[in-house]
């Protein structure tokens, strides 16, 4: 292995070791409840942060993203409606602060969201 392989992979090790996992962000739902959020990555066409509730909801979470911008991205709070990975998603700009968020929310299940921040 290069000097520079080896030194990445102790890198890593190391990490795994520490327990470290994936940046988290806490959003606040229209309760009041802040819900942990784990960064997914950025969505290709906006370059927008997207986060989901769990590491294992990413893959879904940039497809969500993905058919979100695709239909194009609505300001002030009016829905659009996509379809990934066999589900229909409900998305929409919400009020954060101190600034605006998009979320979407799965139609059948809405304890999954996909959010899309700046």
């Amino acid at each position: 292995m290069s000097r520079m392989g080896t030194a990445g992979a102790v890198t890593l090790v190391g990490l795994a070791v520490l327990g470290l996992s994936a940046p988290t962000a806490a959003f606040a739902e229209a309760d009041g409840d802040e819900v942990p959020r784990v960064v997914c990555g950025t969505d290709g066409a906006t370059g927008l942060a997207v986060s989901a509730g769990s590491a294992g909801d990413c893959g879904v979470a940039l497809r969500v993203a993905g058919a979100y911008t695709k239909a194009g991205v609505r300001e002030g709070g009016a829905v659009t409606v996509v379809q990934a990975d066999g589900s229909v998603w409900r998305c929409q700009e919400q009020q954060g602060d101190p600034n605006p968020y998009q979320e979407c929310v799965d139609t059948t299940d809405t304890t999954r969201h996909v959010t899309l921040t700046s």
